[in-house]
């Protein structure tokens, strides 16, 4: 393994990045870092919000919090490291809602809505994209040694909480590969279950293997389950407490 590796482990929504990168940890011994998801940090920046309430500004802020984590997290490892996801996905996702909707789930009528009020601003936050996409893809190229993309294999985890269609999700797919292609930097996409994409990626990286692989992803798929269900949890919270009215979706797409 190349010394103090910093490897992005890279994929879409439903790829499996977060059980994947933690049972390559165990399996290594090298340390896992991430930013918390944005459900998490939606909750604290703008309590009682869901994702889809948010206007693009606030999908900004969003962003650039789970930025700062990102960051920051990686920035405290001295040495090696795997990163679920990497600097440029917050970019990603927030471009791709700006070419799809700010909330690709809504109706085709409030899209129409929501377009109309913000054709005026939407050029400046597409030039605000642009400078964030720039920032992040020099500080990828500078930061990470290696890409492993995790490709679309499996249905989209359908907890009613995301507002992502499958559109949204191809999108995002395509212009990550499209993005660490373009910086240059060495990618190796790799499928299949989580044992095989440990045992892949061990291989491809001549990375040590300190605990078995069919038990760091036993062990790996147990932590996510129950992280998965914490935030579900909250999210469900959160959506009962949420007015969801015709009249407040309404008013969510006259503002942009």
């Amino acid at each position: 393994m190349k010394e103090n590796l910093k490897l992005a482990v890279s994929g879409t929504y439903s790829t499996g990045k977060t059980t994947t990168t933690e049972a390559l940890s165990i399996a290594t011994g090298v340390p896992r870092t991430h930013a918390r998801t944005a459900r998490e940090i939606l909750q604290e920046i703008m309590p009682g919000k869901a994702l889809e309430d948010l206007s693009a500004g606030e999908l900004i802020q969003m962003g650039m919090r789970r930025l700062e984590e990102r960051i920051h997290h990686e920035a405290a490892i001295h040495g090696a490291y795997i990163s679920d996801g990497s600097v440029i996905h917050e970019w990603i996702y927030g471009e791709v809602r700006m070419r799809q909707g700010i909330n690709p789930n809504a109706t085709t009528f409030h899209k129409v809505l929501t377009e109309i009020v913000g054709w005026r601003v939407k050029k400046f936050y597409q030039q605000y994209m642009n400078a964030y996409g720039a920032i992040v893809k020099a500080r990828a190229k500078r930061t990470y040694d290696a890409y492993i993309h995790l490709p679309v294999e499996f249905e989209m985890h359908a907890d009613g909480h995301r507002p992502v269609s499958e559109p949204f999700r191809n999108a995002s797919d395509q212009l990550l590969l499209d993005t660490i292609n373009e910086l240059g930097i060495p990618c190796h996409i790799v499928g299949g279950k989580i044992e095989e994409r440990i045992e892949k990626i061990t291989s491809i990286l001549d990375m040590p293997i300190v605990v078995p692989i069919d038990e760091a992803a036993d062990i790996a798929r147990e932590r996510v389950a129950a992280y998965h269900e914490d935030l579900e949890e909250e999210a469900r919270r959160v959506q009962a407490l949420r007015d969801n009215s015709w009249l407040m979706r309404l008013k969510y797409s006259l503002r942009y």
